[in-house]
This record gives C-alpha cells, sequence and structure tokens, in this order.
C-alpha cells in the first residue's frame, strides 16, 4: 500500500510503490489508484474549508476514481477509468508491474463520457505519450463518441488507441484468471451509456459503480449484487444532501452515502463488510478517515475507499 496522509493541512504523501509489487502476489490483485468525484479534490474554483488548504500542502491522496488491476499470473495490467490524473496512476501501477518496463497498461475500461472517467485519454495522443494501439475497452456509444469527435477522434485516426467495443453483460475475457463483465446503469447519458463492472479474479470478485442515479432507478437490485461479489465499490459521491445546499437536488440524483446505508441497514454484517463508497465530491467529509462521517461509516460497519488500498482477487 502507499503511504497516505490525509487533511488539508498534512504535508504531502509520499506513495510507497514497492510494496504493490508482483512479488507480493501470486493470482490477481486490485488496488485503489484514486477514490474522487471527476473534478478532483482541490476542485476548481473552491474556496470552502474542504478545498482550501489543499492547493498549498500539495497532498497527493486525493486522485480522481481509479481502480487498477493486476494478473500477476499472466502479467498483465489493466486500468478501470482514463482519468486526468492517469499519468501519475499509470506510473502507479507500471511500477507494481514490475515484470515489463512498459508504461502503460494492457488495457483500460471506460466507464462513460463524464470528465473524470475518459478525458485522461489525452495522455496517449501525440503530445504526450504517443502511445501505439493501446487497447481501450467501451460500449457501442461511448466507442462511437471517441471514434466520431476530436480530439479523441484523432486518437483512433493515429492508432493511438484500439478500441474493443463491449456487450452489455458479456465477459471480456482477459486470461483464465481474470475476466471484466460491463453492465448498464442508469445514469446521465448525454454522450454515451454508463456502465459498471464485474472484474472476477481467480478466488473473489469485485463489483464497480462509481456513478449512478439513485439505486432504484436500476432496474437490477443491488442488494443482490453485492450479495453475488466479495467486495463492492459503490458510488459514494455525496455524504447527504446538506452538502449541495446550492443546486437542485433533482440535477444530480447520485445515492447519497446516508441513503445508502439506510437501503442496506437489515443486511447482515458480513454484507455491509464488503462495501466500499467510492467516487467521493470534494464536497464530502468522509474523504477525511478522521471525520465524524467516515467514523459513522465504520461504526455503521461499511467502508470508504481509501487511494493506495489493495484486495486480493
Amino acid at each position: 500500500m502507499f503511504t497516505i496522509i490525509y487533511g488539508c493541512n498534512a504535508p504531502s504523501e509520499q506513495p510507497v510503490m514497492a510494496s504493490l509489487k508482483s512479488a507480493a502476489y501470486t493470482g490477481v490483485s486490485l488496488t485503489i489508484l484514486g477514490n474522487v468525484q471527476d473534478a478532483g479534490s482541490p476542485h476548481v474554483g473552491c474556496k470552502k474549508s474542504c478545498c482550501a488548504g489543499l492547493y498549498a500542502s500539495g497532498d497527493l491522496s486525493r486522485k480522481v476514481v481509479c481502480l487498477g488491476v493486476l494478473d500477476h499470473g499472466n502479467k498483465k495490467s489493466y486500468m478501470l477509468e482514463a482519468t486526468p490524473d492517469m499519468p501519475w496512476q499509470m506510473k502507479q501501477l507500471s511500477v507494481a508491474a514490475d515484470w515489463t518496463d512498459k508504461e502503460s497498461p494492457d488495457g483500460i475500461f471506460v466507464t462513460h463520457a463524464h470528465i473524470g472517467h475518459y478525458t485522461g485519454l489525452m495522455y496517449l495522443g501525440k503530445e504526450a505519450l504517443g502511445a501505439s494501439g493501446q487497447k481501450v475497452y467501451a460500449m457501442p456509444a461511448m466507442a462511437t463518441f471517441l471514434s466520431s469527435h476530436g480530439p479523441w477522434s484523432q486518437l483512433v485516426r493515429k492508432d493511438n488507441i484500439d478500441i474493443d467495443t463491449l456487450t452489455d453483460r458479456q465477459p471480456v475475457v482477459l486470461s483464465s484468471d481474470l475476466a471484466i463483465t460491463p453492465f448498464r446503469v442508469p445514469h446521465r447519458d448525454e454522450f454515451s451509456e454508463t456502465v459498471g463492472y464485474y472484474i472476477n479474479g481467480p478466488n473473489k470478485v469485485a463489483l464497480f459503480i462509481p456513478d449512478i442515479d439513485k439505486w432504484e432507478r436500476w432496474e437490477e437490485s443491488i442488494v443482490k449484487a453485492i450479495a453475488e461479489v466479495d467486495y463492492a465499490f459503490v458510488d459514494g459521491t455525496f455524504y447527504d444532501a446538506a452538502e449541495i445546499d446550492n443546486r437542485d437536488i433533482s440535477l444530480i440524483p447520485h445515492p447519497f452515502i446516508t441513503e445508502s446505508m439506510s437501503k442496506f441497514e437489515y443486511l447482515a454484517k458480513a454484507e455491509k463488510d464488503k462495501i466500499y463508497f467510492i467516487h467521493l465530491n470534494h464536497t464530502n467529509k468522509a474523504l477525511n478517515p478522521q471525520s465524524a462521517e467516515s467514523q459513522t461509516i465504520r461504526r455503521q460497519g461499511y467502508h470508504v475507499a481509501r487511494q493506495g488500498e489493495v484486495f486480493e482477487l
């Protein structure tokens, strides 16, 4: 794991990347490369207490939501999401994948066309890495969006990226130990559909839903989905309605963490223990592990996904 120092006045974090190296694992591992909502923390233009000290502190512990997956036995690495923080996140993953000197993963899975989830692809273009045939996995509308609109279409035209089009609920078998399956979820779909992913390792399964509208709008049961996995990384954008007092709640219908905890209240302790809230807005006090909100989440049996955490699959 990384050494993480939280809080607005904390000194800069120094990532200890060596502990993610393949020597520590023999199967498939998943690591949290970021847990913050699209625009990051500190948030552009924010003068509130949640961000006021972060620019000065140089805190590196608040990167945009991203998962890294390492298939140690088959010597492959993957990223779920291409964020504005992708250069830092790619470096963490490439150092951990010590079987190769490649600076890029073997594949990147994106969930949808909102800025925190795909715009990191810009770093693969000629102005930056100049990648050759970087595999990108995307649903049909997302693939069309990338192929048809600049500057993303240039990445396709110049073969910086090679898009594999996904099919809802159809697994992508990456090796004998790893498969990743997309599934549609309701969200603001201005430019593409939105998906979550199941990540199947040789022994365990993780669920990843960074963005979704209220749980009741999904045709599937989130409770049933949690029952079928070992880890559930789910939308925790806002802790409650109070933190968005200046915006129309109906226009940002994420499930509040307080709503999710109420919905899951009657789950067994072991089921609650699977749940990790992720994709936290910069206003969400649960970003700070010492906050009252974080303590409430832990006391009720849940977790906040923290950058640098590692899970064996």
